[in-house]
């Protein structure tokens, strides 16, 4: 059987949808429109120095520097070998204050 020549092929159902946006997607979306990212990453800012994490985090990576010597080391390693710990050293209550600030966000009539 021979294939029409003067028919385009069938596009895939996939490619008309447009990406729908996840719910993660949405409500960063929301958090930016009303501003509410940059109250929350301000707050974030003002705890972490509150407690010392700021401070401890520093210590780690001049730390870390001096082991490695100053002169063979860039930024960007640095970074890889900080953040994790750096994450992990969020104390609990500031994580909880933050996703209690999130959900009452979204609880409101912003979404």
């Amino acid at each position: 059987m021979r294939a029409s020549v003067n028919r385009p092929p069938t596009p895939d159902a996939d490619e008309d949808k447009e990406a729908e946006p996840t719910l993660q997607e949405i409500i960063n979306i929301k958090l930016i429109e009303s501003g509410e990212k940059e109250r929350l990453k301000e707050l974030l800012r003002e705890r972490l120095i509150e407690c010392g994490w700021r401070d401890e985090l520093k210590a780690q990576c001049r730390a870390f520097t001096r082991k490695k010597g100053r002169s063979k080391i860039t930024v960007d390693e640095i970074v890889r070998n900080i953040t994790p710990k750096g994450r992990a050293m969020v104390p609990d209550n500031v994580k909880a204050e933050l996703l209690q600030r999130i959900r009452a966000f979204l609880m409101s009539d912003a979404l």
